[in-house]
């Protein structure tokens, strides 16, 4: 209930903002200020955040071939649950007590939303477009897939491994137990590492921060938390919500306003040509 109440005050928060401001139309004769910039984020923050639940309706042939092969796959998965869950179950001892808390710490919301809210703010103090709209896409995605699983886990009620079995539910049960599908922590500690995995071009960064990523995820197996499908399922929402924003954000922020303003500014060089020689002004 904590976690739904803090997503439905985001989500009333951004939604007032961006009801008070058109967020894009700042004058360009203005200086853009740190709050001009952060008045233009909450409204991108909202509109990535609305842009997870209207672009189905925009899903063309391929993106329902996908949403189905997500389903499809975890259907397939679930064959193996018990097994998996055994087999995780038996590395526990086996895996070093840092790498659990690390799993641990990015999969907690306040470790989370910290994180992300660190990156963002260090971008909006510097104008840095790339790190603004880095913390932009990190929690919007967290907030937007949080929300479903939020309401997903609750609808569900599928016990933990440790409570029943992967066919025992109980459907809007308040019991902790019954909150396995999907995995908080995996959404989270994924969205956050994924989102920062996009920018950047080298294969190998991306690589180690989707492993990163990845830690969470499985150290809830470790720790018998989440059956294999409710981590699976929660890593394959994480890559369309987080996709789908990062598409909307290269849209949204194409016209950014601290980039207008530094391309407004007058740039001025020397220049010699035949038998004249000028001071030219470019803007």
């Amino acid at each position: 209930m904590k976690k739904f109440l803090s997503f439905l005050f985001l989500v009333l928060f951004l939604n007032s903002v961006t009801a008070q401001i058109d967020s894009l139309q700042i004058p360009l004769e203005e200086k853009i200020t740190t709050w001009d910039l952060a008045k233009n984020d909450a409204g991108l923050m909202w509109g990535g955040f609305k842009q997870v639940y209207t672009s189905p309706l925009q899903w063309k042939q391929d993106d329902w071939a996908i949403a189905a092969g997500i389903v499809i796959g975890t259907a397939g998965l679930n064959i193996i649950d018990e097994d998996a869950h055994q087999y995780f179950a038996n590395q526990e001892d086996k895996v070093p007590g840092v790498i659990k808390e690390f799993g641990w710490y990015f999969g907690s919301p306040q470790n989370n939303y910290g994180v992300n809210g660190a990156i963002y703010l260090t971008g909006l103090f510097t104008k840095s477009k790339k790190l603004r709209k880095t913390g932009i896409l990190m929690i919007s995605s967290a907030s937007a897939a949080g929300l479903i699983q939020t309401f997903s886990k609750n609808i569900a009620g599928r016990a933990r491994p440790q409570a029943g079995s992967k066919a025992t539910f109980k459907p809007f049960s308040k019991e902790g137990a019954y909150h396995s599908f999907p995995s908080g922590h995996t959404i989270l500690s994924f969205t956050t590492f994924y989102a920062l995995s996009k920018q950047f071009d080298n294969i190998w960064v991306k690589g180690a921060l989707i492993a990163g990523g990845m830690v969470s995820p499985v150290s809830r197996l470790w720790q018998q938390a989440h059956w294999l499908t409710d981590v699976a399922l929660s890593t394959a929402l994480t890559v369309v919500v987080v996709d789908s924003i990062d598409k909307y954000l290269d849209r949204a922020m194409s016209d950014d306003p601290a980039y207008r303003e530094h391309n407004k500014k007058i740039s001025w060089r020397l220049q010699f040509g035949g038998n004249r020689i000028g001071v030219i002004g470019t803007f």
